[in-house]
């Protein structure tokens, strides 16, 4: 049993409270390590039996969802309770959508949206605290093409996650953001470069965004970005067309950061085609 404690909820990218949750009540299940894996899903309804055979063959203990590509209404709870897992999430309908998902406890929901624009009614940003950290699962926008206001739009976006990933770090908690990031931070993280110059996902000005959101951290080994394939698709070269869905973690210290212990990357064939999932494995 996990000692539930009270956490502030924000609507509309608006934290309720000032103060910093209290993660002092929420213990690891499990004791030792903590997995924490992302997955692109592209439509949670249509991959659900991949989703649900995953889980009951890995168990992680978290779970950060992005392309949910359904409403609230719609989201499958119930065959996730009986896979063991409770479960945040924000929806909509045909596009976006995130969600936390947690084994064996209630993820306690912290925020949705995120902060800096009230007009922004995407739903990329979900947060929760889970076992003494806080997790933050996002969805960053495509921006494709660039220029335009696609691309203006994840700039800004990147933007405000970066203040905003700023203001978590004071809150002198573990923080764990994880999501499809939709940027390719160095040429090995695409087959054949200099065809993606151009792109919204490797232009320098997102890679740029990218490498300074890591490096807020401070100079010491301030935080941890693992790298993981985030497509795999029939007709790809070598089974991989880009990578970007990451997760960066930090903890209550800037200089003291846990290493990542195992890199898991499964991938499973279903009826709607190929997903990747990544698994990051922490100490609790």
């Amino acid at each position: 049993m996990v000692n539930a404690a009270v956490f502030p909820v924000s609507h509309c990218g608006q934290r309720i409270g000032r103060r910093a949750p209290d993660l002092s009540g929420i213990a690891s299940p499990g004791g030792g390590f903590v997995k924490i894996a992302t997955y692109n899903v592209n439509g949670v309804l249509g991959r659900l039996p991949v989703l649900l055979k995953w889980l009951k063959e890995d168990k992680p203990d978290v779970v950060c969802l992005q392309e949910l590509k359904t409403t609230d209404d719609k989201f499958p709870l119930k065959e996730l309770e009986k896979a063991g897992y409770g479960a945040v999430w924000q929806g909509e309908k045909s596009w976006n959508g995130v969600a936390i998902l947690t084994r064996g406890q209630e993820p306690h929901l912290t925020r949705k949206g995120l902060p800096g624009d009230p007009d922004d009614t995407h739903s990329r940003y979900i947060e929760a605290a889970v076992d003494g950290v806080l997790i933050g699962g996002l969805y960053l926008p495509n921006g494709n093409p660039a220029p335009g206001p696609k691309w203006d739009y994840k700039l800004d976006w990147f933007r405000r996650l970066k203040k905003y990933a700023a203001e978590l770090l004071e809150l002198e908690v573990p923080v764990v953001l994880a999501g499809d990031y939709n940027v390719m931070p160095t040429d090995i993280d695409v087959y054949k470069p200099e065809r993606w110059v151009d792109d919204a996902l490797f232009r320098p000005e997102v890679r740029r965004a990218y490498a300074d959101l890591i490096a807020q951290g401070g100079p010491t080994p301030s935080g941890i970005c693992i790298r993981t394939n985030a497509s795999i698709r029939s007709g790809n070269i070598g089974g991989a067309r880009l990578s970007a869905t990451r997760g960066c973690a930090s903890t209550t210290s800037c200089s003291a950061r846990p290493s990542p212990r195992r890199l898991d990357r499964q991938a499973f064939a279903g009826s709607r085609g190929v997903g990747s999932i990544q698994a990051i494995t922490h100490p609790s």
